[in-house]
């Protein structure tokens, strides 16, 4: 998990606080995002004008935007993970067996960070990703990874991220969710019942080094009217964990 540093850089910081500005924003004019940041526009548009530069950010009729150099940084940093490289072809056997959506999360700084979607015939359109961040907790996907985490390092991750709402059934007291990891840990497999997003069920499975450790972790989600309780606890749970197992082999002994 990363630490505040010893000796911050206030400007690479400011830097950080407008890329992340203009993610939320989607796209703004230099005022806007002067406000949005309570920073004077001459500083912005500095920041700006070297994250244009670099090919970081793009100005298009007056209004700035990312640009694509972020995604060709974060595609050559997945397509260096042997995780996501072993994982791409299983789970899109995956995904076509169920015809449902499959996932590919790895954790990072203590958020769960979504590496691939492959979409069956089925699938329903959700709001992840590629690089979507999300906590760990809200997720069969996060709680299968943190389930095989020392206890401490779950508290730590817990004590930084705190333990947010995403629905009404999300797991929000620690307790609670520290038994839930103990049962996660016993059956194999992690369960989000509408915890993520209401009226989606999803099924995961760790996908672990030869010390048990979790490196990643897969899922298989898909409406409720679709995940009966006997597909949801038995069926699914099997495929997924099937699945893992292949990619873990692949990766461990391979």
């Amino acid at each position: 998990m990363s630490q505040d540093p010893k000796n911050p850089v206030s400007t690479t910081r400011k830097t950080i606080r407008i890329v992340e500005a203009l993610q939320e924003l989607g796209r703004a004019r230099l005022t806007d995002i002067a406000d949005e940041m309570g920073m004077s526009k001459s500083t912005v548009h500095s920041h700006l004008s070297t994250l244009e530069e670099g090919g970081f950010v793009v100005k298009e009729d007056k209004e700035y935007r990312l640009g694509l150099r972020f995604l060709e940084l974060g595609g050559f940093t997945r397509s260096r993970m042997d995780l996501y490289k072993t994982a791409e072809p299983e789970l899109g056997r995956l995904a076509a067996e169920t015809g449902e959506l499959v996932n590919l999360m790895t954790e990072e700084y203590g958020r769960g960070i979504y590496l691939y979607r492959a979409k069956g015939e089925r699938a329903v359109g959700l709001n992840t990703y590629a690089g979507y961040r999300t906590p760990l907790h809200t997720t069969a996907l996060g709680k299968a990874i943190i389930a095989h985490l020392p206890r401490e390092r779950v508290s730590e991750i817990v004590d930084r991220h705190g333990l947010e709402s995403r629905t009404a059934e999300t797991v929000t007291d620690r307790e609670k969710l520290f038994d839930r990891l103990d049962e996660i840990r016993s059956r194999g497999f992690a369960l989000d019942d509408e915890e993520y997003i209401s009226g989606v069920r999803c099924v995961a499975a760790p996908v672990l080094d030869t010390d048990d450790r979790a490196i990643g972790s897969i899922s298989v989600s898909a409406p409720t009217s679709r995940l009966s309780s006997e597909k949801f606890e038995e069926e699914v749970p099997n495929l997924v964990r099937s699945t893992a197992n292949v990619i873990e082999l692949n990766i461990n002994y391979s």
